[in-house]
């Protein structure tokens, strides 16, 4: 539970703890825990049929692509929290993008900040699908 006389995080911490929970999940896109990471249809033919490893190389290179992304600026990145990217993967231009929802993915998270109580949804598209 929860201490009620506690004092709340500074908003600098509250921002950082994000931007690090948020580079967490870009930096094991692959193994995301509780998380979730999801490309749109679009990004989906982009890269092409990737079962029986058909075009792992192109997915394998598109999620190194969003891992190492470290373009952040206020443009892009205007709260700190890193949770938005944008960037050019084989001639056409994609986001990425982090959402935060609570546990069962019903509703928003009432505190991205908390791990416990967020899942992040991690959304690879092409930009004019957004």
């Amino acid at each position: 539970m929860p201490d009620r006389n506690a004092s709340p995080a500074p908003a600098s911490d509250r921002i950082a703890t994000i931007a690090r929970l948020n580079d967490a999940l870009r930096q094991n896109l692959t193994q995301p825990g509780h998380n979730r990471v999801v490309m749109t249809i679009g990004v989906q033919e982009l890269i092409g049929d990737v079962s029986l490893f058909r075009n792992f190389h192109a997915q394998a290179e598109l999620l190194r692509a969003i891992r190492d992304y470290d373009d952040f600026g206020p443009d892009v990145d205007p709260h700190g929290e890193r949770d938005f990217g944008r960037f050019e993967f084989r001639g056409a231009a994609l986001y990425w993008k982090i959402d935060y929802y609570d546990r069962t993915l019903d509703f928003g998270s009432s505190d991205p900040a908390d791990p416990e109580m967020t899942t992040r949804v991690l959304t690879i598209l092409l930009t004019h699908e957004y």
